[in-house]
C-alpha cells in the first residue's frame, strides 16, 4: 500500500513541498495529495496589490502540477483528527474525507480582529483574494476625494497604504499607527518612509489605538472619531483554529509548536510550515509570520519527510529572519538589514533600487512556484520498509 501524503494548503509552502516531494519521492511508493481551496497560485505578497486596481499573475494549480503525480483537491479543510489520520473537507464535489499517512500542514493565516468591534462587519483586508477582490470593487467606486482609513502600520499596512495612495492619487489616505510609525526600521529608513508618506500625500496619524470600527470611520481611544468611505484592517494575521480543535499542541494563538525539523512536537506524523508553524529560528526566536518563513520552514519540512521515509538523514536547511522588504508602491521601497537578533542595523537601501529588488525576489517566488520540479534531481527514492523509524539529521 502506497504511503499517503496529504498537504493542506497551496501558498508559497505548501506548493513548494507537493512539487519537490513528487519529484524526489518514488510514485510507486508514495501517493501526493494537494488540498487548496482556491484554483489558482494567490501570490499574497502582491494583493495590496491587486486591492489597488493592478493585475497579478494567479496561475493555476492544475497546470502547475499537471504531469508531477500530484492529485489536486480544490475544497476547504474543515477538521483534522489525528487519531483516524483523516481531514475533513468543504467543495463544490461535497463534503468529505482524505486520509493520510503523513500530513503537511500549511493552511496559512488570515487577518487578526483583535477583538476589536465592527472589524468582521465593517473593515475590509488584504489577507486573501478573496477580500482583496472586494477591497478592489469598493476603491474603484470611490470618487475623487474619497477617504481610506489604513488601521496597521507592519509592514502589510505600510505598503497597502502606499499602493492605493500611488494607484489614486485623489483619494485621501490616512495610515494609522498604534506607536511610532516604521519602528522596527533604522532611523535613516524610518526617515525614508516619512518622506514616501508625504510624496503621496498619505496622513500619518501616531500613537492612535482604534478601539472600534464603523460603517463610516473609526472610533480611537479617548472617543475621537475618524471618519472614512473604506476603511483597511491591516493590523496583524491569525490562523485557523483548526490545528488546536484537533487536539495538536499549539501556541496561545493557535500555531502548531514544531521542532526543528518542523515536525509537530504532539504528532509525530504531522508537519507544518508558514504562518501556520511555530517554529525556532538559528537565532533562538520564534520565526515571523513572512513569506520568507514560509521558504524557509516548508524547505525544511520537506526535507525531514523526504529523510524519515526514505531513510536517509535529513538535511538541515537554515531558519533565518532576512529582513523586511517593504514596497512602497511600483517605484520605490525599503529593503532593512537586520542583526541575528532581527533587530534593525543602519544599512538599508531605498529608493528604485529597493523597489527592483523586490519585484525581483516576487518574481522569482512566482516562477519557483510555477515550476515545483525545477532543477530537481531526477532519480526518485524509494521509501524504506520502515518509514516511521528516527532519522538522524545532518547539516546540508
Amino acid at each position: 500500500m502506497k504511503h499517503r501524503i496529504l498537504v493542506l494548503g497551496a501558498g508559497y509552502a505548501g506548493a513548494y513541498a507537493a512539487g519537490n516531494l513528487a519529484r524526489r519521492l518514488s510514485p510507486a511508493g508514495t501517493e501526493i495529495t494537494l488540498v487548496n481551496a482556491e484554483p489558482d497560485f494567490v501570490q499574497r505578497l502582491r494583493l495590496h496589490q491587486l486591492a489597488a486596481g493592478q493585475r497579478i499573475e494567479a496561475p493555476e494549480l492544475a497546470d502547475i502540477f499537471a504531469g508531477t503525480g500530484v492529485r489536486l483537491r480544490l475544497a476547504r479543510v474543515t477538521a483534522v483528527d489525528p487519531a483516524r489520520r483523516t481531514v475533513t473537507v468543504s467543495g463544490a464535489g461535497g463534503d468529505g474525507e482524505l486520509g493520510y499517512d503523513t500530513l503537511f500542514y500549511a493552511l496559512g493565516s488570515r487577518a487578526a480582529d483583535h477583538g476589536v468591534p465592527g472589524v468582521a462587519e465593517h473593515a475590509f483586508d488584504v489577507a486573501g483574494r478573496s477580500s482583496a477582490l472586494r477591497l478592489r470593487e469598493r476603491l474603484a467606486a470611490l470618487d475623487a476625494g474619497g477617504r481610506v482609513l489604513v488601521v496597521g502600520d507592519g509592514l502589510t499596512g505600510i505598503e497597502t497604504a502606499t499602493e492605493i495612495a500611488e494607484s489614486r492619487p485623489g483619494l485621501s489616505v490616512t495610515l494609522i499607527a498604534r506607536g511610532e510609525l516604521g519602528a522596527r526600521l533604522s532611523g535613516g529608513a524610518r526617515r525614508h518612509l516619512r518622506r514616501a508618506c508625504g510624496r503621496l500625500g498619505i496622513t500619518v496619524r501616531e500613537h492612535t489605538l482604534v478601539e472600534a470600527v464603523e460603517a463610516t470611520g473609526v472610533v480611537c481611544a479617548g472617543g475621537a472619531a475618524l471618519a472614512s468611505d473604506v476603511t483597511v484592517w491591516t493590523a496583524g494575521f491569525a490562523v485557523s483554529p483548526i490545528a488546536a480543535a484537533a487536539g495538536l499542541e499549539v501556541t496561545e494563538d493557535g500555531r502548531i509548536v514544531v521542532d526543528r525539523a518542523m515536525r509537530s512536537v504532539s504528532h509525530p506524523d504531522v508537519y507544518a510550515a508558514g504562518d501556520s508553524a511555530y517554529a525556532i529560528g538559528d537565532n533562538g526566536l520564534p520565526l515571523p509570520m513572512s513569506c520568507a518563513s514560509a521558504g524557509f520552514t516548508g524547505r525544511q519540512a520537506t526535507e525531514a519527510i523526504i529523510g524519515r521515509l526514505t531513510g536517509h538523514k535529513i538535511a538541515t536547511t537554515g531558519l533565518i529572519y532576512p529582513g523586511n522588504h517593504i514596497s512602497l508602491g511600483r517605484r520605490d521601497g525599503i529593503l532593512q538589514l537586520v542583526d541575528r537578533r532581527a533587530r534593525a542595523t543602519p544599512r538599508y537601501v531605498s529608493g528604485r533600487k529597493a523597489a527592483r529588488v523586490k519585484a525581483g525576489i516576487l518574481a522569482l517566488s512566482l516562477w519557483a512556484t510555477a515550476h515545483p520540479t525545477f532543477g530537481l534531481p531526477t532519480r526518485r527514492r524509494a521509501l524504506t520498509a520502515a518509514p516511521d523509524a528516527p532519522a538522524e539529521m545532518a547539516v546540508a
